[in-house]
Formats: C-alpha cells, sequence, structure tokens
C-alpha cells in the first residue's frame, strides 16, 4: 500500500503535468509561441532571472539566521547550493527536495537532520504567511473589480446565496475541526496551531527582524521578477498591477500542482490575465517564457551546485 502510495505521488503530479502541456499547445499553435520566443526583450527575461537568483540568496541567508539559535553557523555558500539542488530534486520529485535539503545541510555542516528540516518546516510557515497576506492585498486592493466580475457573471440573489452558503460551511468546518478527534480534523489542527506557533516563533529570534526583513524581502523580489518579465512581451508592457498580483497569486498555488509548475504555470498565468481582458496567446507566451526562463536557472545552477558541493566540502 506504501509503495503504491509512494508512486502515485511521483507519477500522478507527472501525468497532471503533461496534460497541463497537452492543453496549452492545443491551445496555441507551437510555431506562434516559438515566434513569442524569438520576439521577446530578452533584457527583461534575464532581469527576472537576476531577481530570481537574488530573491534565493536571501533565502539562502535566511536559513542561516534560523541556524544561529540551534548553534550552528553553516557557510552562505552551502546553504545557497542546497536551496538551488533543492529546487531541482523538486523538479522530480515532489517535496524531495526539502529531505535533500536538509540531508545537505546534514552531510556538511553536521547539524542533525531532525533540526535542518525543523528549520525548513518554520520557513515554510513563513512563505505561507507571506503568500496570504499577499492574497489579502489583492482582495482589498481588487475588491471593486472582483466585486463588479462576480455582479456581471451572477446575479445579486445567487451571490446572497451563495455567500451564505460559504458562510454556513465555513461555520461547519470551524466546529469539525474543534470538536472532532477524526485524523483529518487533528492534522488540520497541527497545520493550523504550527502556522500560529511558527508566526509567534519569528518574534522571539535573536534576528528576528533580519528574518523578518529577509522574509518581505523575498517575496518582494519574487512579484518583481513576475512584473519586470511581462516587458518581454510587447502586447503585455502596459500591464496593471491587478492582473500581476492576481497572475502571480495563481502561478504560486499551481508550482504545487505539479512538479515545478510545468504545464499548469503558463495556464494559471492565462486564467489571471483574460480575467482582464488581456489577449490570451500573449499571456499563455508569457507564462511558458517565465516559466522556461525560471526553470533554466533552477536546472543550471541547481545542476552545478550539486556537482560543486562535493568539491567545495572536499575538505570535509
Amino acid at each position: 500500500m506504501n509503495s503504491v502510495k509512494s508512486i502515485l505521488k511521483i507519477v500522478l503530479p507527472l501525468l497532471i503535468g503533461a496534460i497541463f502541456v497537452w492543453y496549452s499547445l492545443s491551445q496555441i499553435s507551437v510555431p506562434t509561441l516559438l515566434q513569442y520566443f524569438k520576439e521577446a526583450n530578452y533584457f527583461w527575461i534575464i532581469l527576472g532571472v537576476v531577481l530570481g537568483v537574488i530573491s534565493h540568496t536571501s533565502r539562502a541567508y535566511r536559513w542561516l539566521l534560523m541556524c544561529e539559535p540551534l548553534g550552528y553557523k553553516p557557510k552562505l555558500a552551502n546553504s545557497f547550493m542546497a536551496v538551488f539542488s533543492a529546487y531541482l530534486i523538486n523538479f522530480t520529485i515532489p517535496r524531495a527536495g526539502e529531505i535533500a535539503r536538509a540531508s545537505i545541510i546534514t552531510n556538511y555542516e553536521k547539524i542533525p537532520f531532525e533540526k535542518g528540516f525543523g528549520t525548513i518546516v518554520a520557513e515554510r510557515v513563513a512563505d505561507t504567511i507571506m503568500l496570504l497576506l499577499i492574497i489579502i492585498v489583492a482582495l482589498f486592493l481588487e475588491f471593486n473589480f472582483i466585486y463588479d466580475f462576480l455582479v456581471q457573471k451572477f446575479n445579486a440573489v445567487i451571490l446572497i446565496i451563495a455567500s451564505m452558503g460559504i458562510f454556513f460551511l465555513v461555520a461547519i468546518f470551524y466546529l469539525f475541526v474543534k470538536r472532532s478527534s477524526s485524523v483529518i480534523a487533528i492534522k488540520i489542527k497541527k497545520f493550523i496551531n504550527g502556522l500560529v506557533e511558527g508566526a509567534l516563533s519569528i518574534f522571539k529570534m535573536k534576528h528576528k527582524w533580519s528574518f523578518i526583513f529577509h522574509t518581505v524581502f523575498i517575496w518582494i523580489m519574487y512579484l518583481l521578477m513576475f512584473y519586470v518579465t511581462t516587458f518581454a512581451i510587447s502586447d503585455l508592457i502596459n500591464i496593471s498591477l491587478a492582473p500581476i498580483l492576481i497572475g502571480f497569486i495563481l502561478a504560486s498555488f499551481s508550482i504545487a500542482a505539479t512538479n515545478g509548475g510545468i504545464g499548469s504555470f503558463p495556464e494559471a498565468i492565462v486564467i489571471a490575465l483574460v480575467l482582464f481582458n488581456l489577449p490570451e496567446d500573449p499571456s499563455r507566451a508569457f507564462g511558458w517564457i517565465m516559466w522556461t526562463s525560471q526553470t533554466l536557472m533552477i536546472v543550471i545552477i541547481g545542476g552545478l551546485s550539486i556537482l560543486y558541493l562535493p568539491i567545495y566540502n572536499r575538505n570535509k
């Protein structure tokens, strides 16, 4: 049973990714997509890649801040290479990168695996909180757009009924989680408690303000990376903040759907940009250009990191 589950964890995301790739390429011809790649302004694409490298470097440095209270001071180079190695490994087996990252730091910096992995979990809590904040900001800034969109798609009665239904479901969900002792309820409680505990623990850190700065900086770089790459496509140069935020949020979630967002990443961007009446072909091309440039960056730097790690640490 466990072997079947393990196989499904590997095969299912790959299968979903293949379906998304097929669907995406059925919506735009390959020659048309290649033409967009050919005509793209590569200055902005390269700048997006540079911003991506900066954000991941900041992530590597933030990890050092989390290791210090445990009594360890790993080298920034090892942290940097471990981060990129983890990203690359996640393209093969989802979430295997986190385990590999903790293993690398255990192997080369002698940090116990469970402690190293614990810092990665805490890091994920901080990133989840940042993504939630971005979603809240997007909802606040685009409330009128979302409201008008829903009114156009559905009449007022349906919206009222839907709102009441959502409120009712949230109330039932809250009571279920609070009172139930089922496995699912316990996992949800642990997840929520972990988020709260992780958020509060940040303020107990010795370098808490440095940690908060790097966390915010990482996500600002992610948004800028996404934004500047839109300038590579002439049809998207005058894009406003709203589609950028919505596209970024949907693209972030799409990465969890398939290995590294293959196939799902471009389609998530198309869904977001088309909502704002932006043309479909340039939106899809932008999604593929964005995904391809960031993936190449991870494959090249991640591959070199895996090769160079034992050389850099040969004395150990």
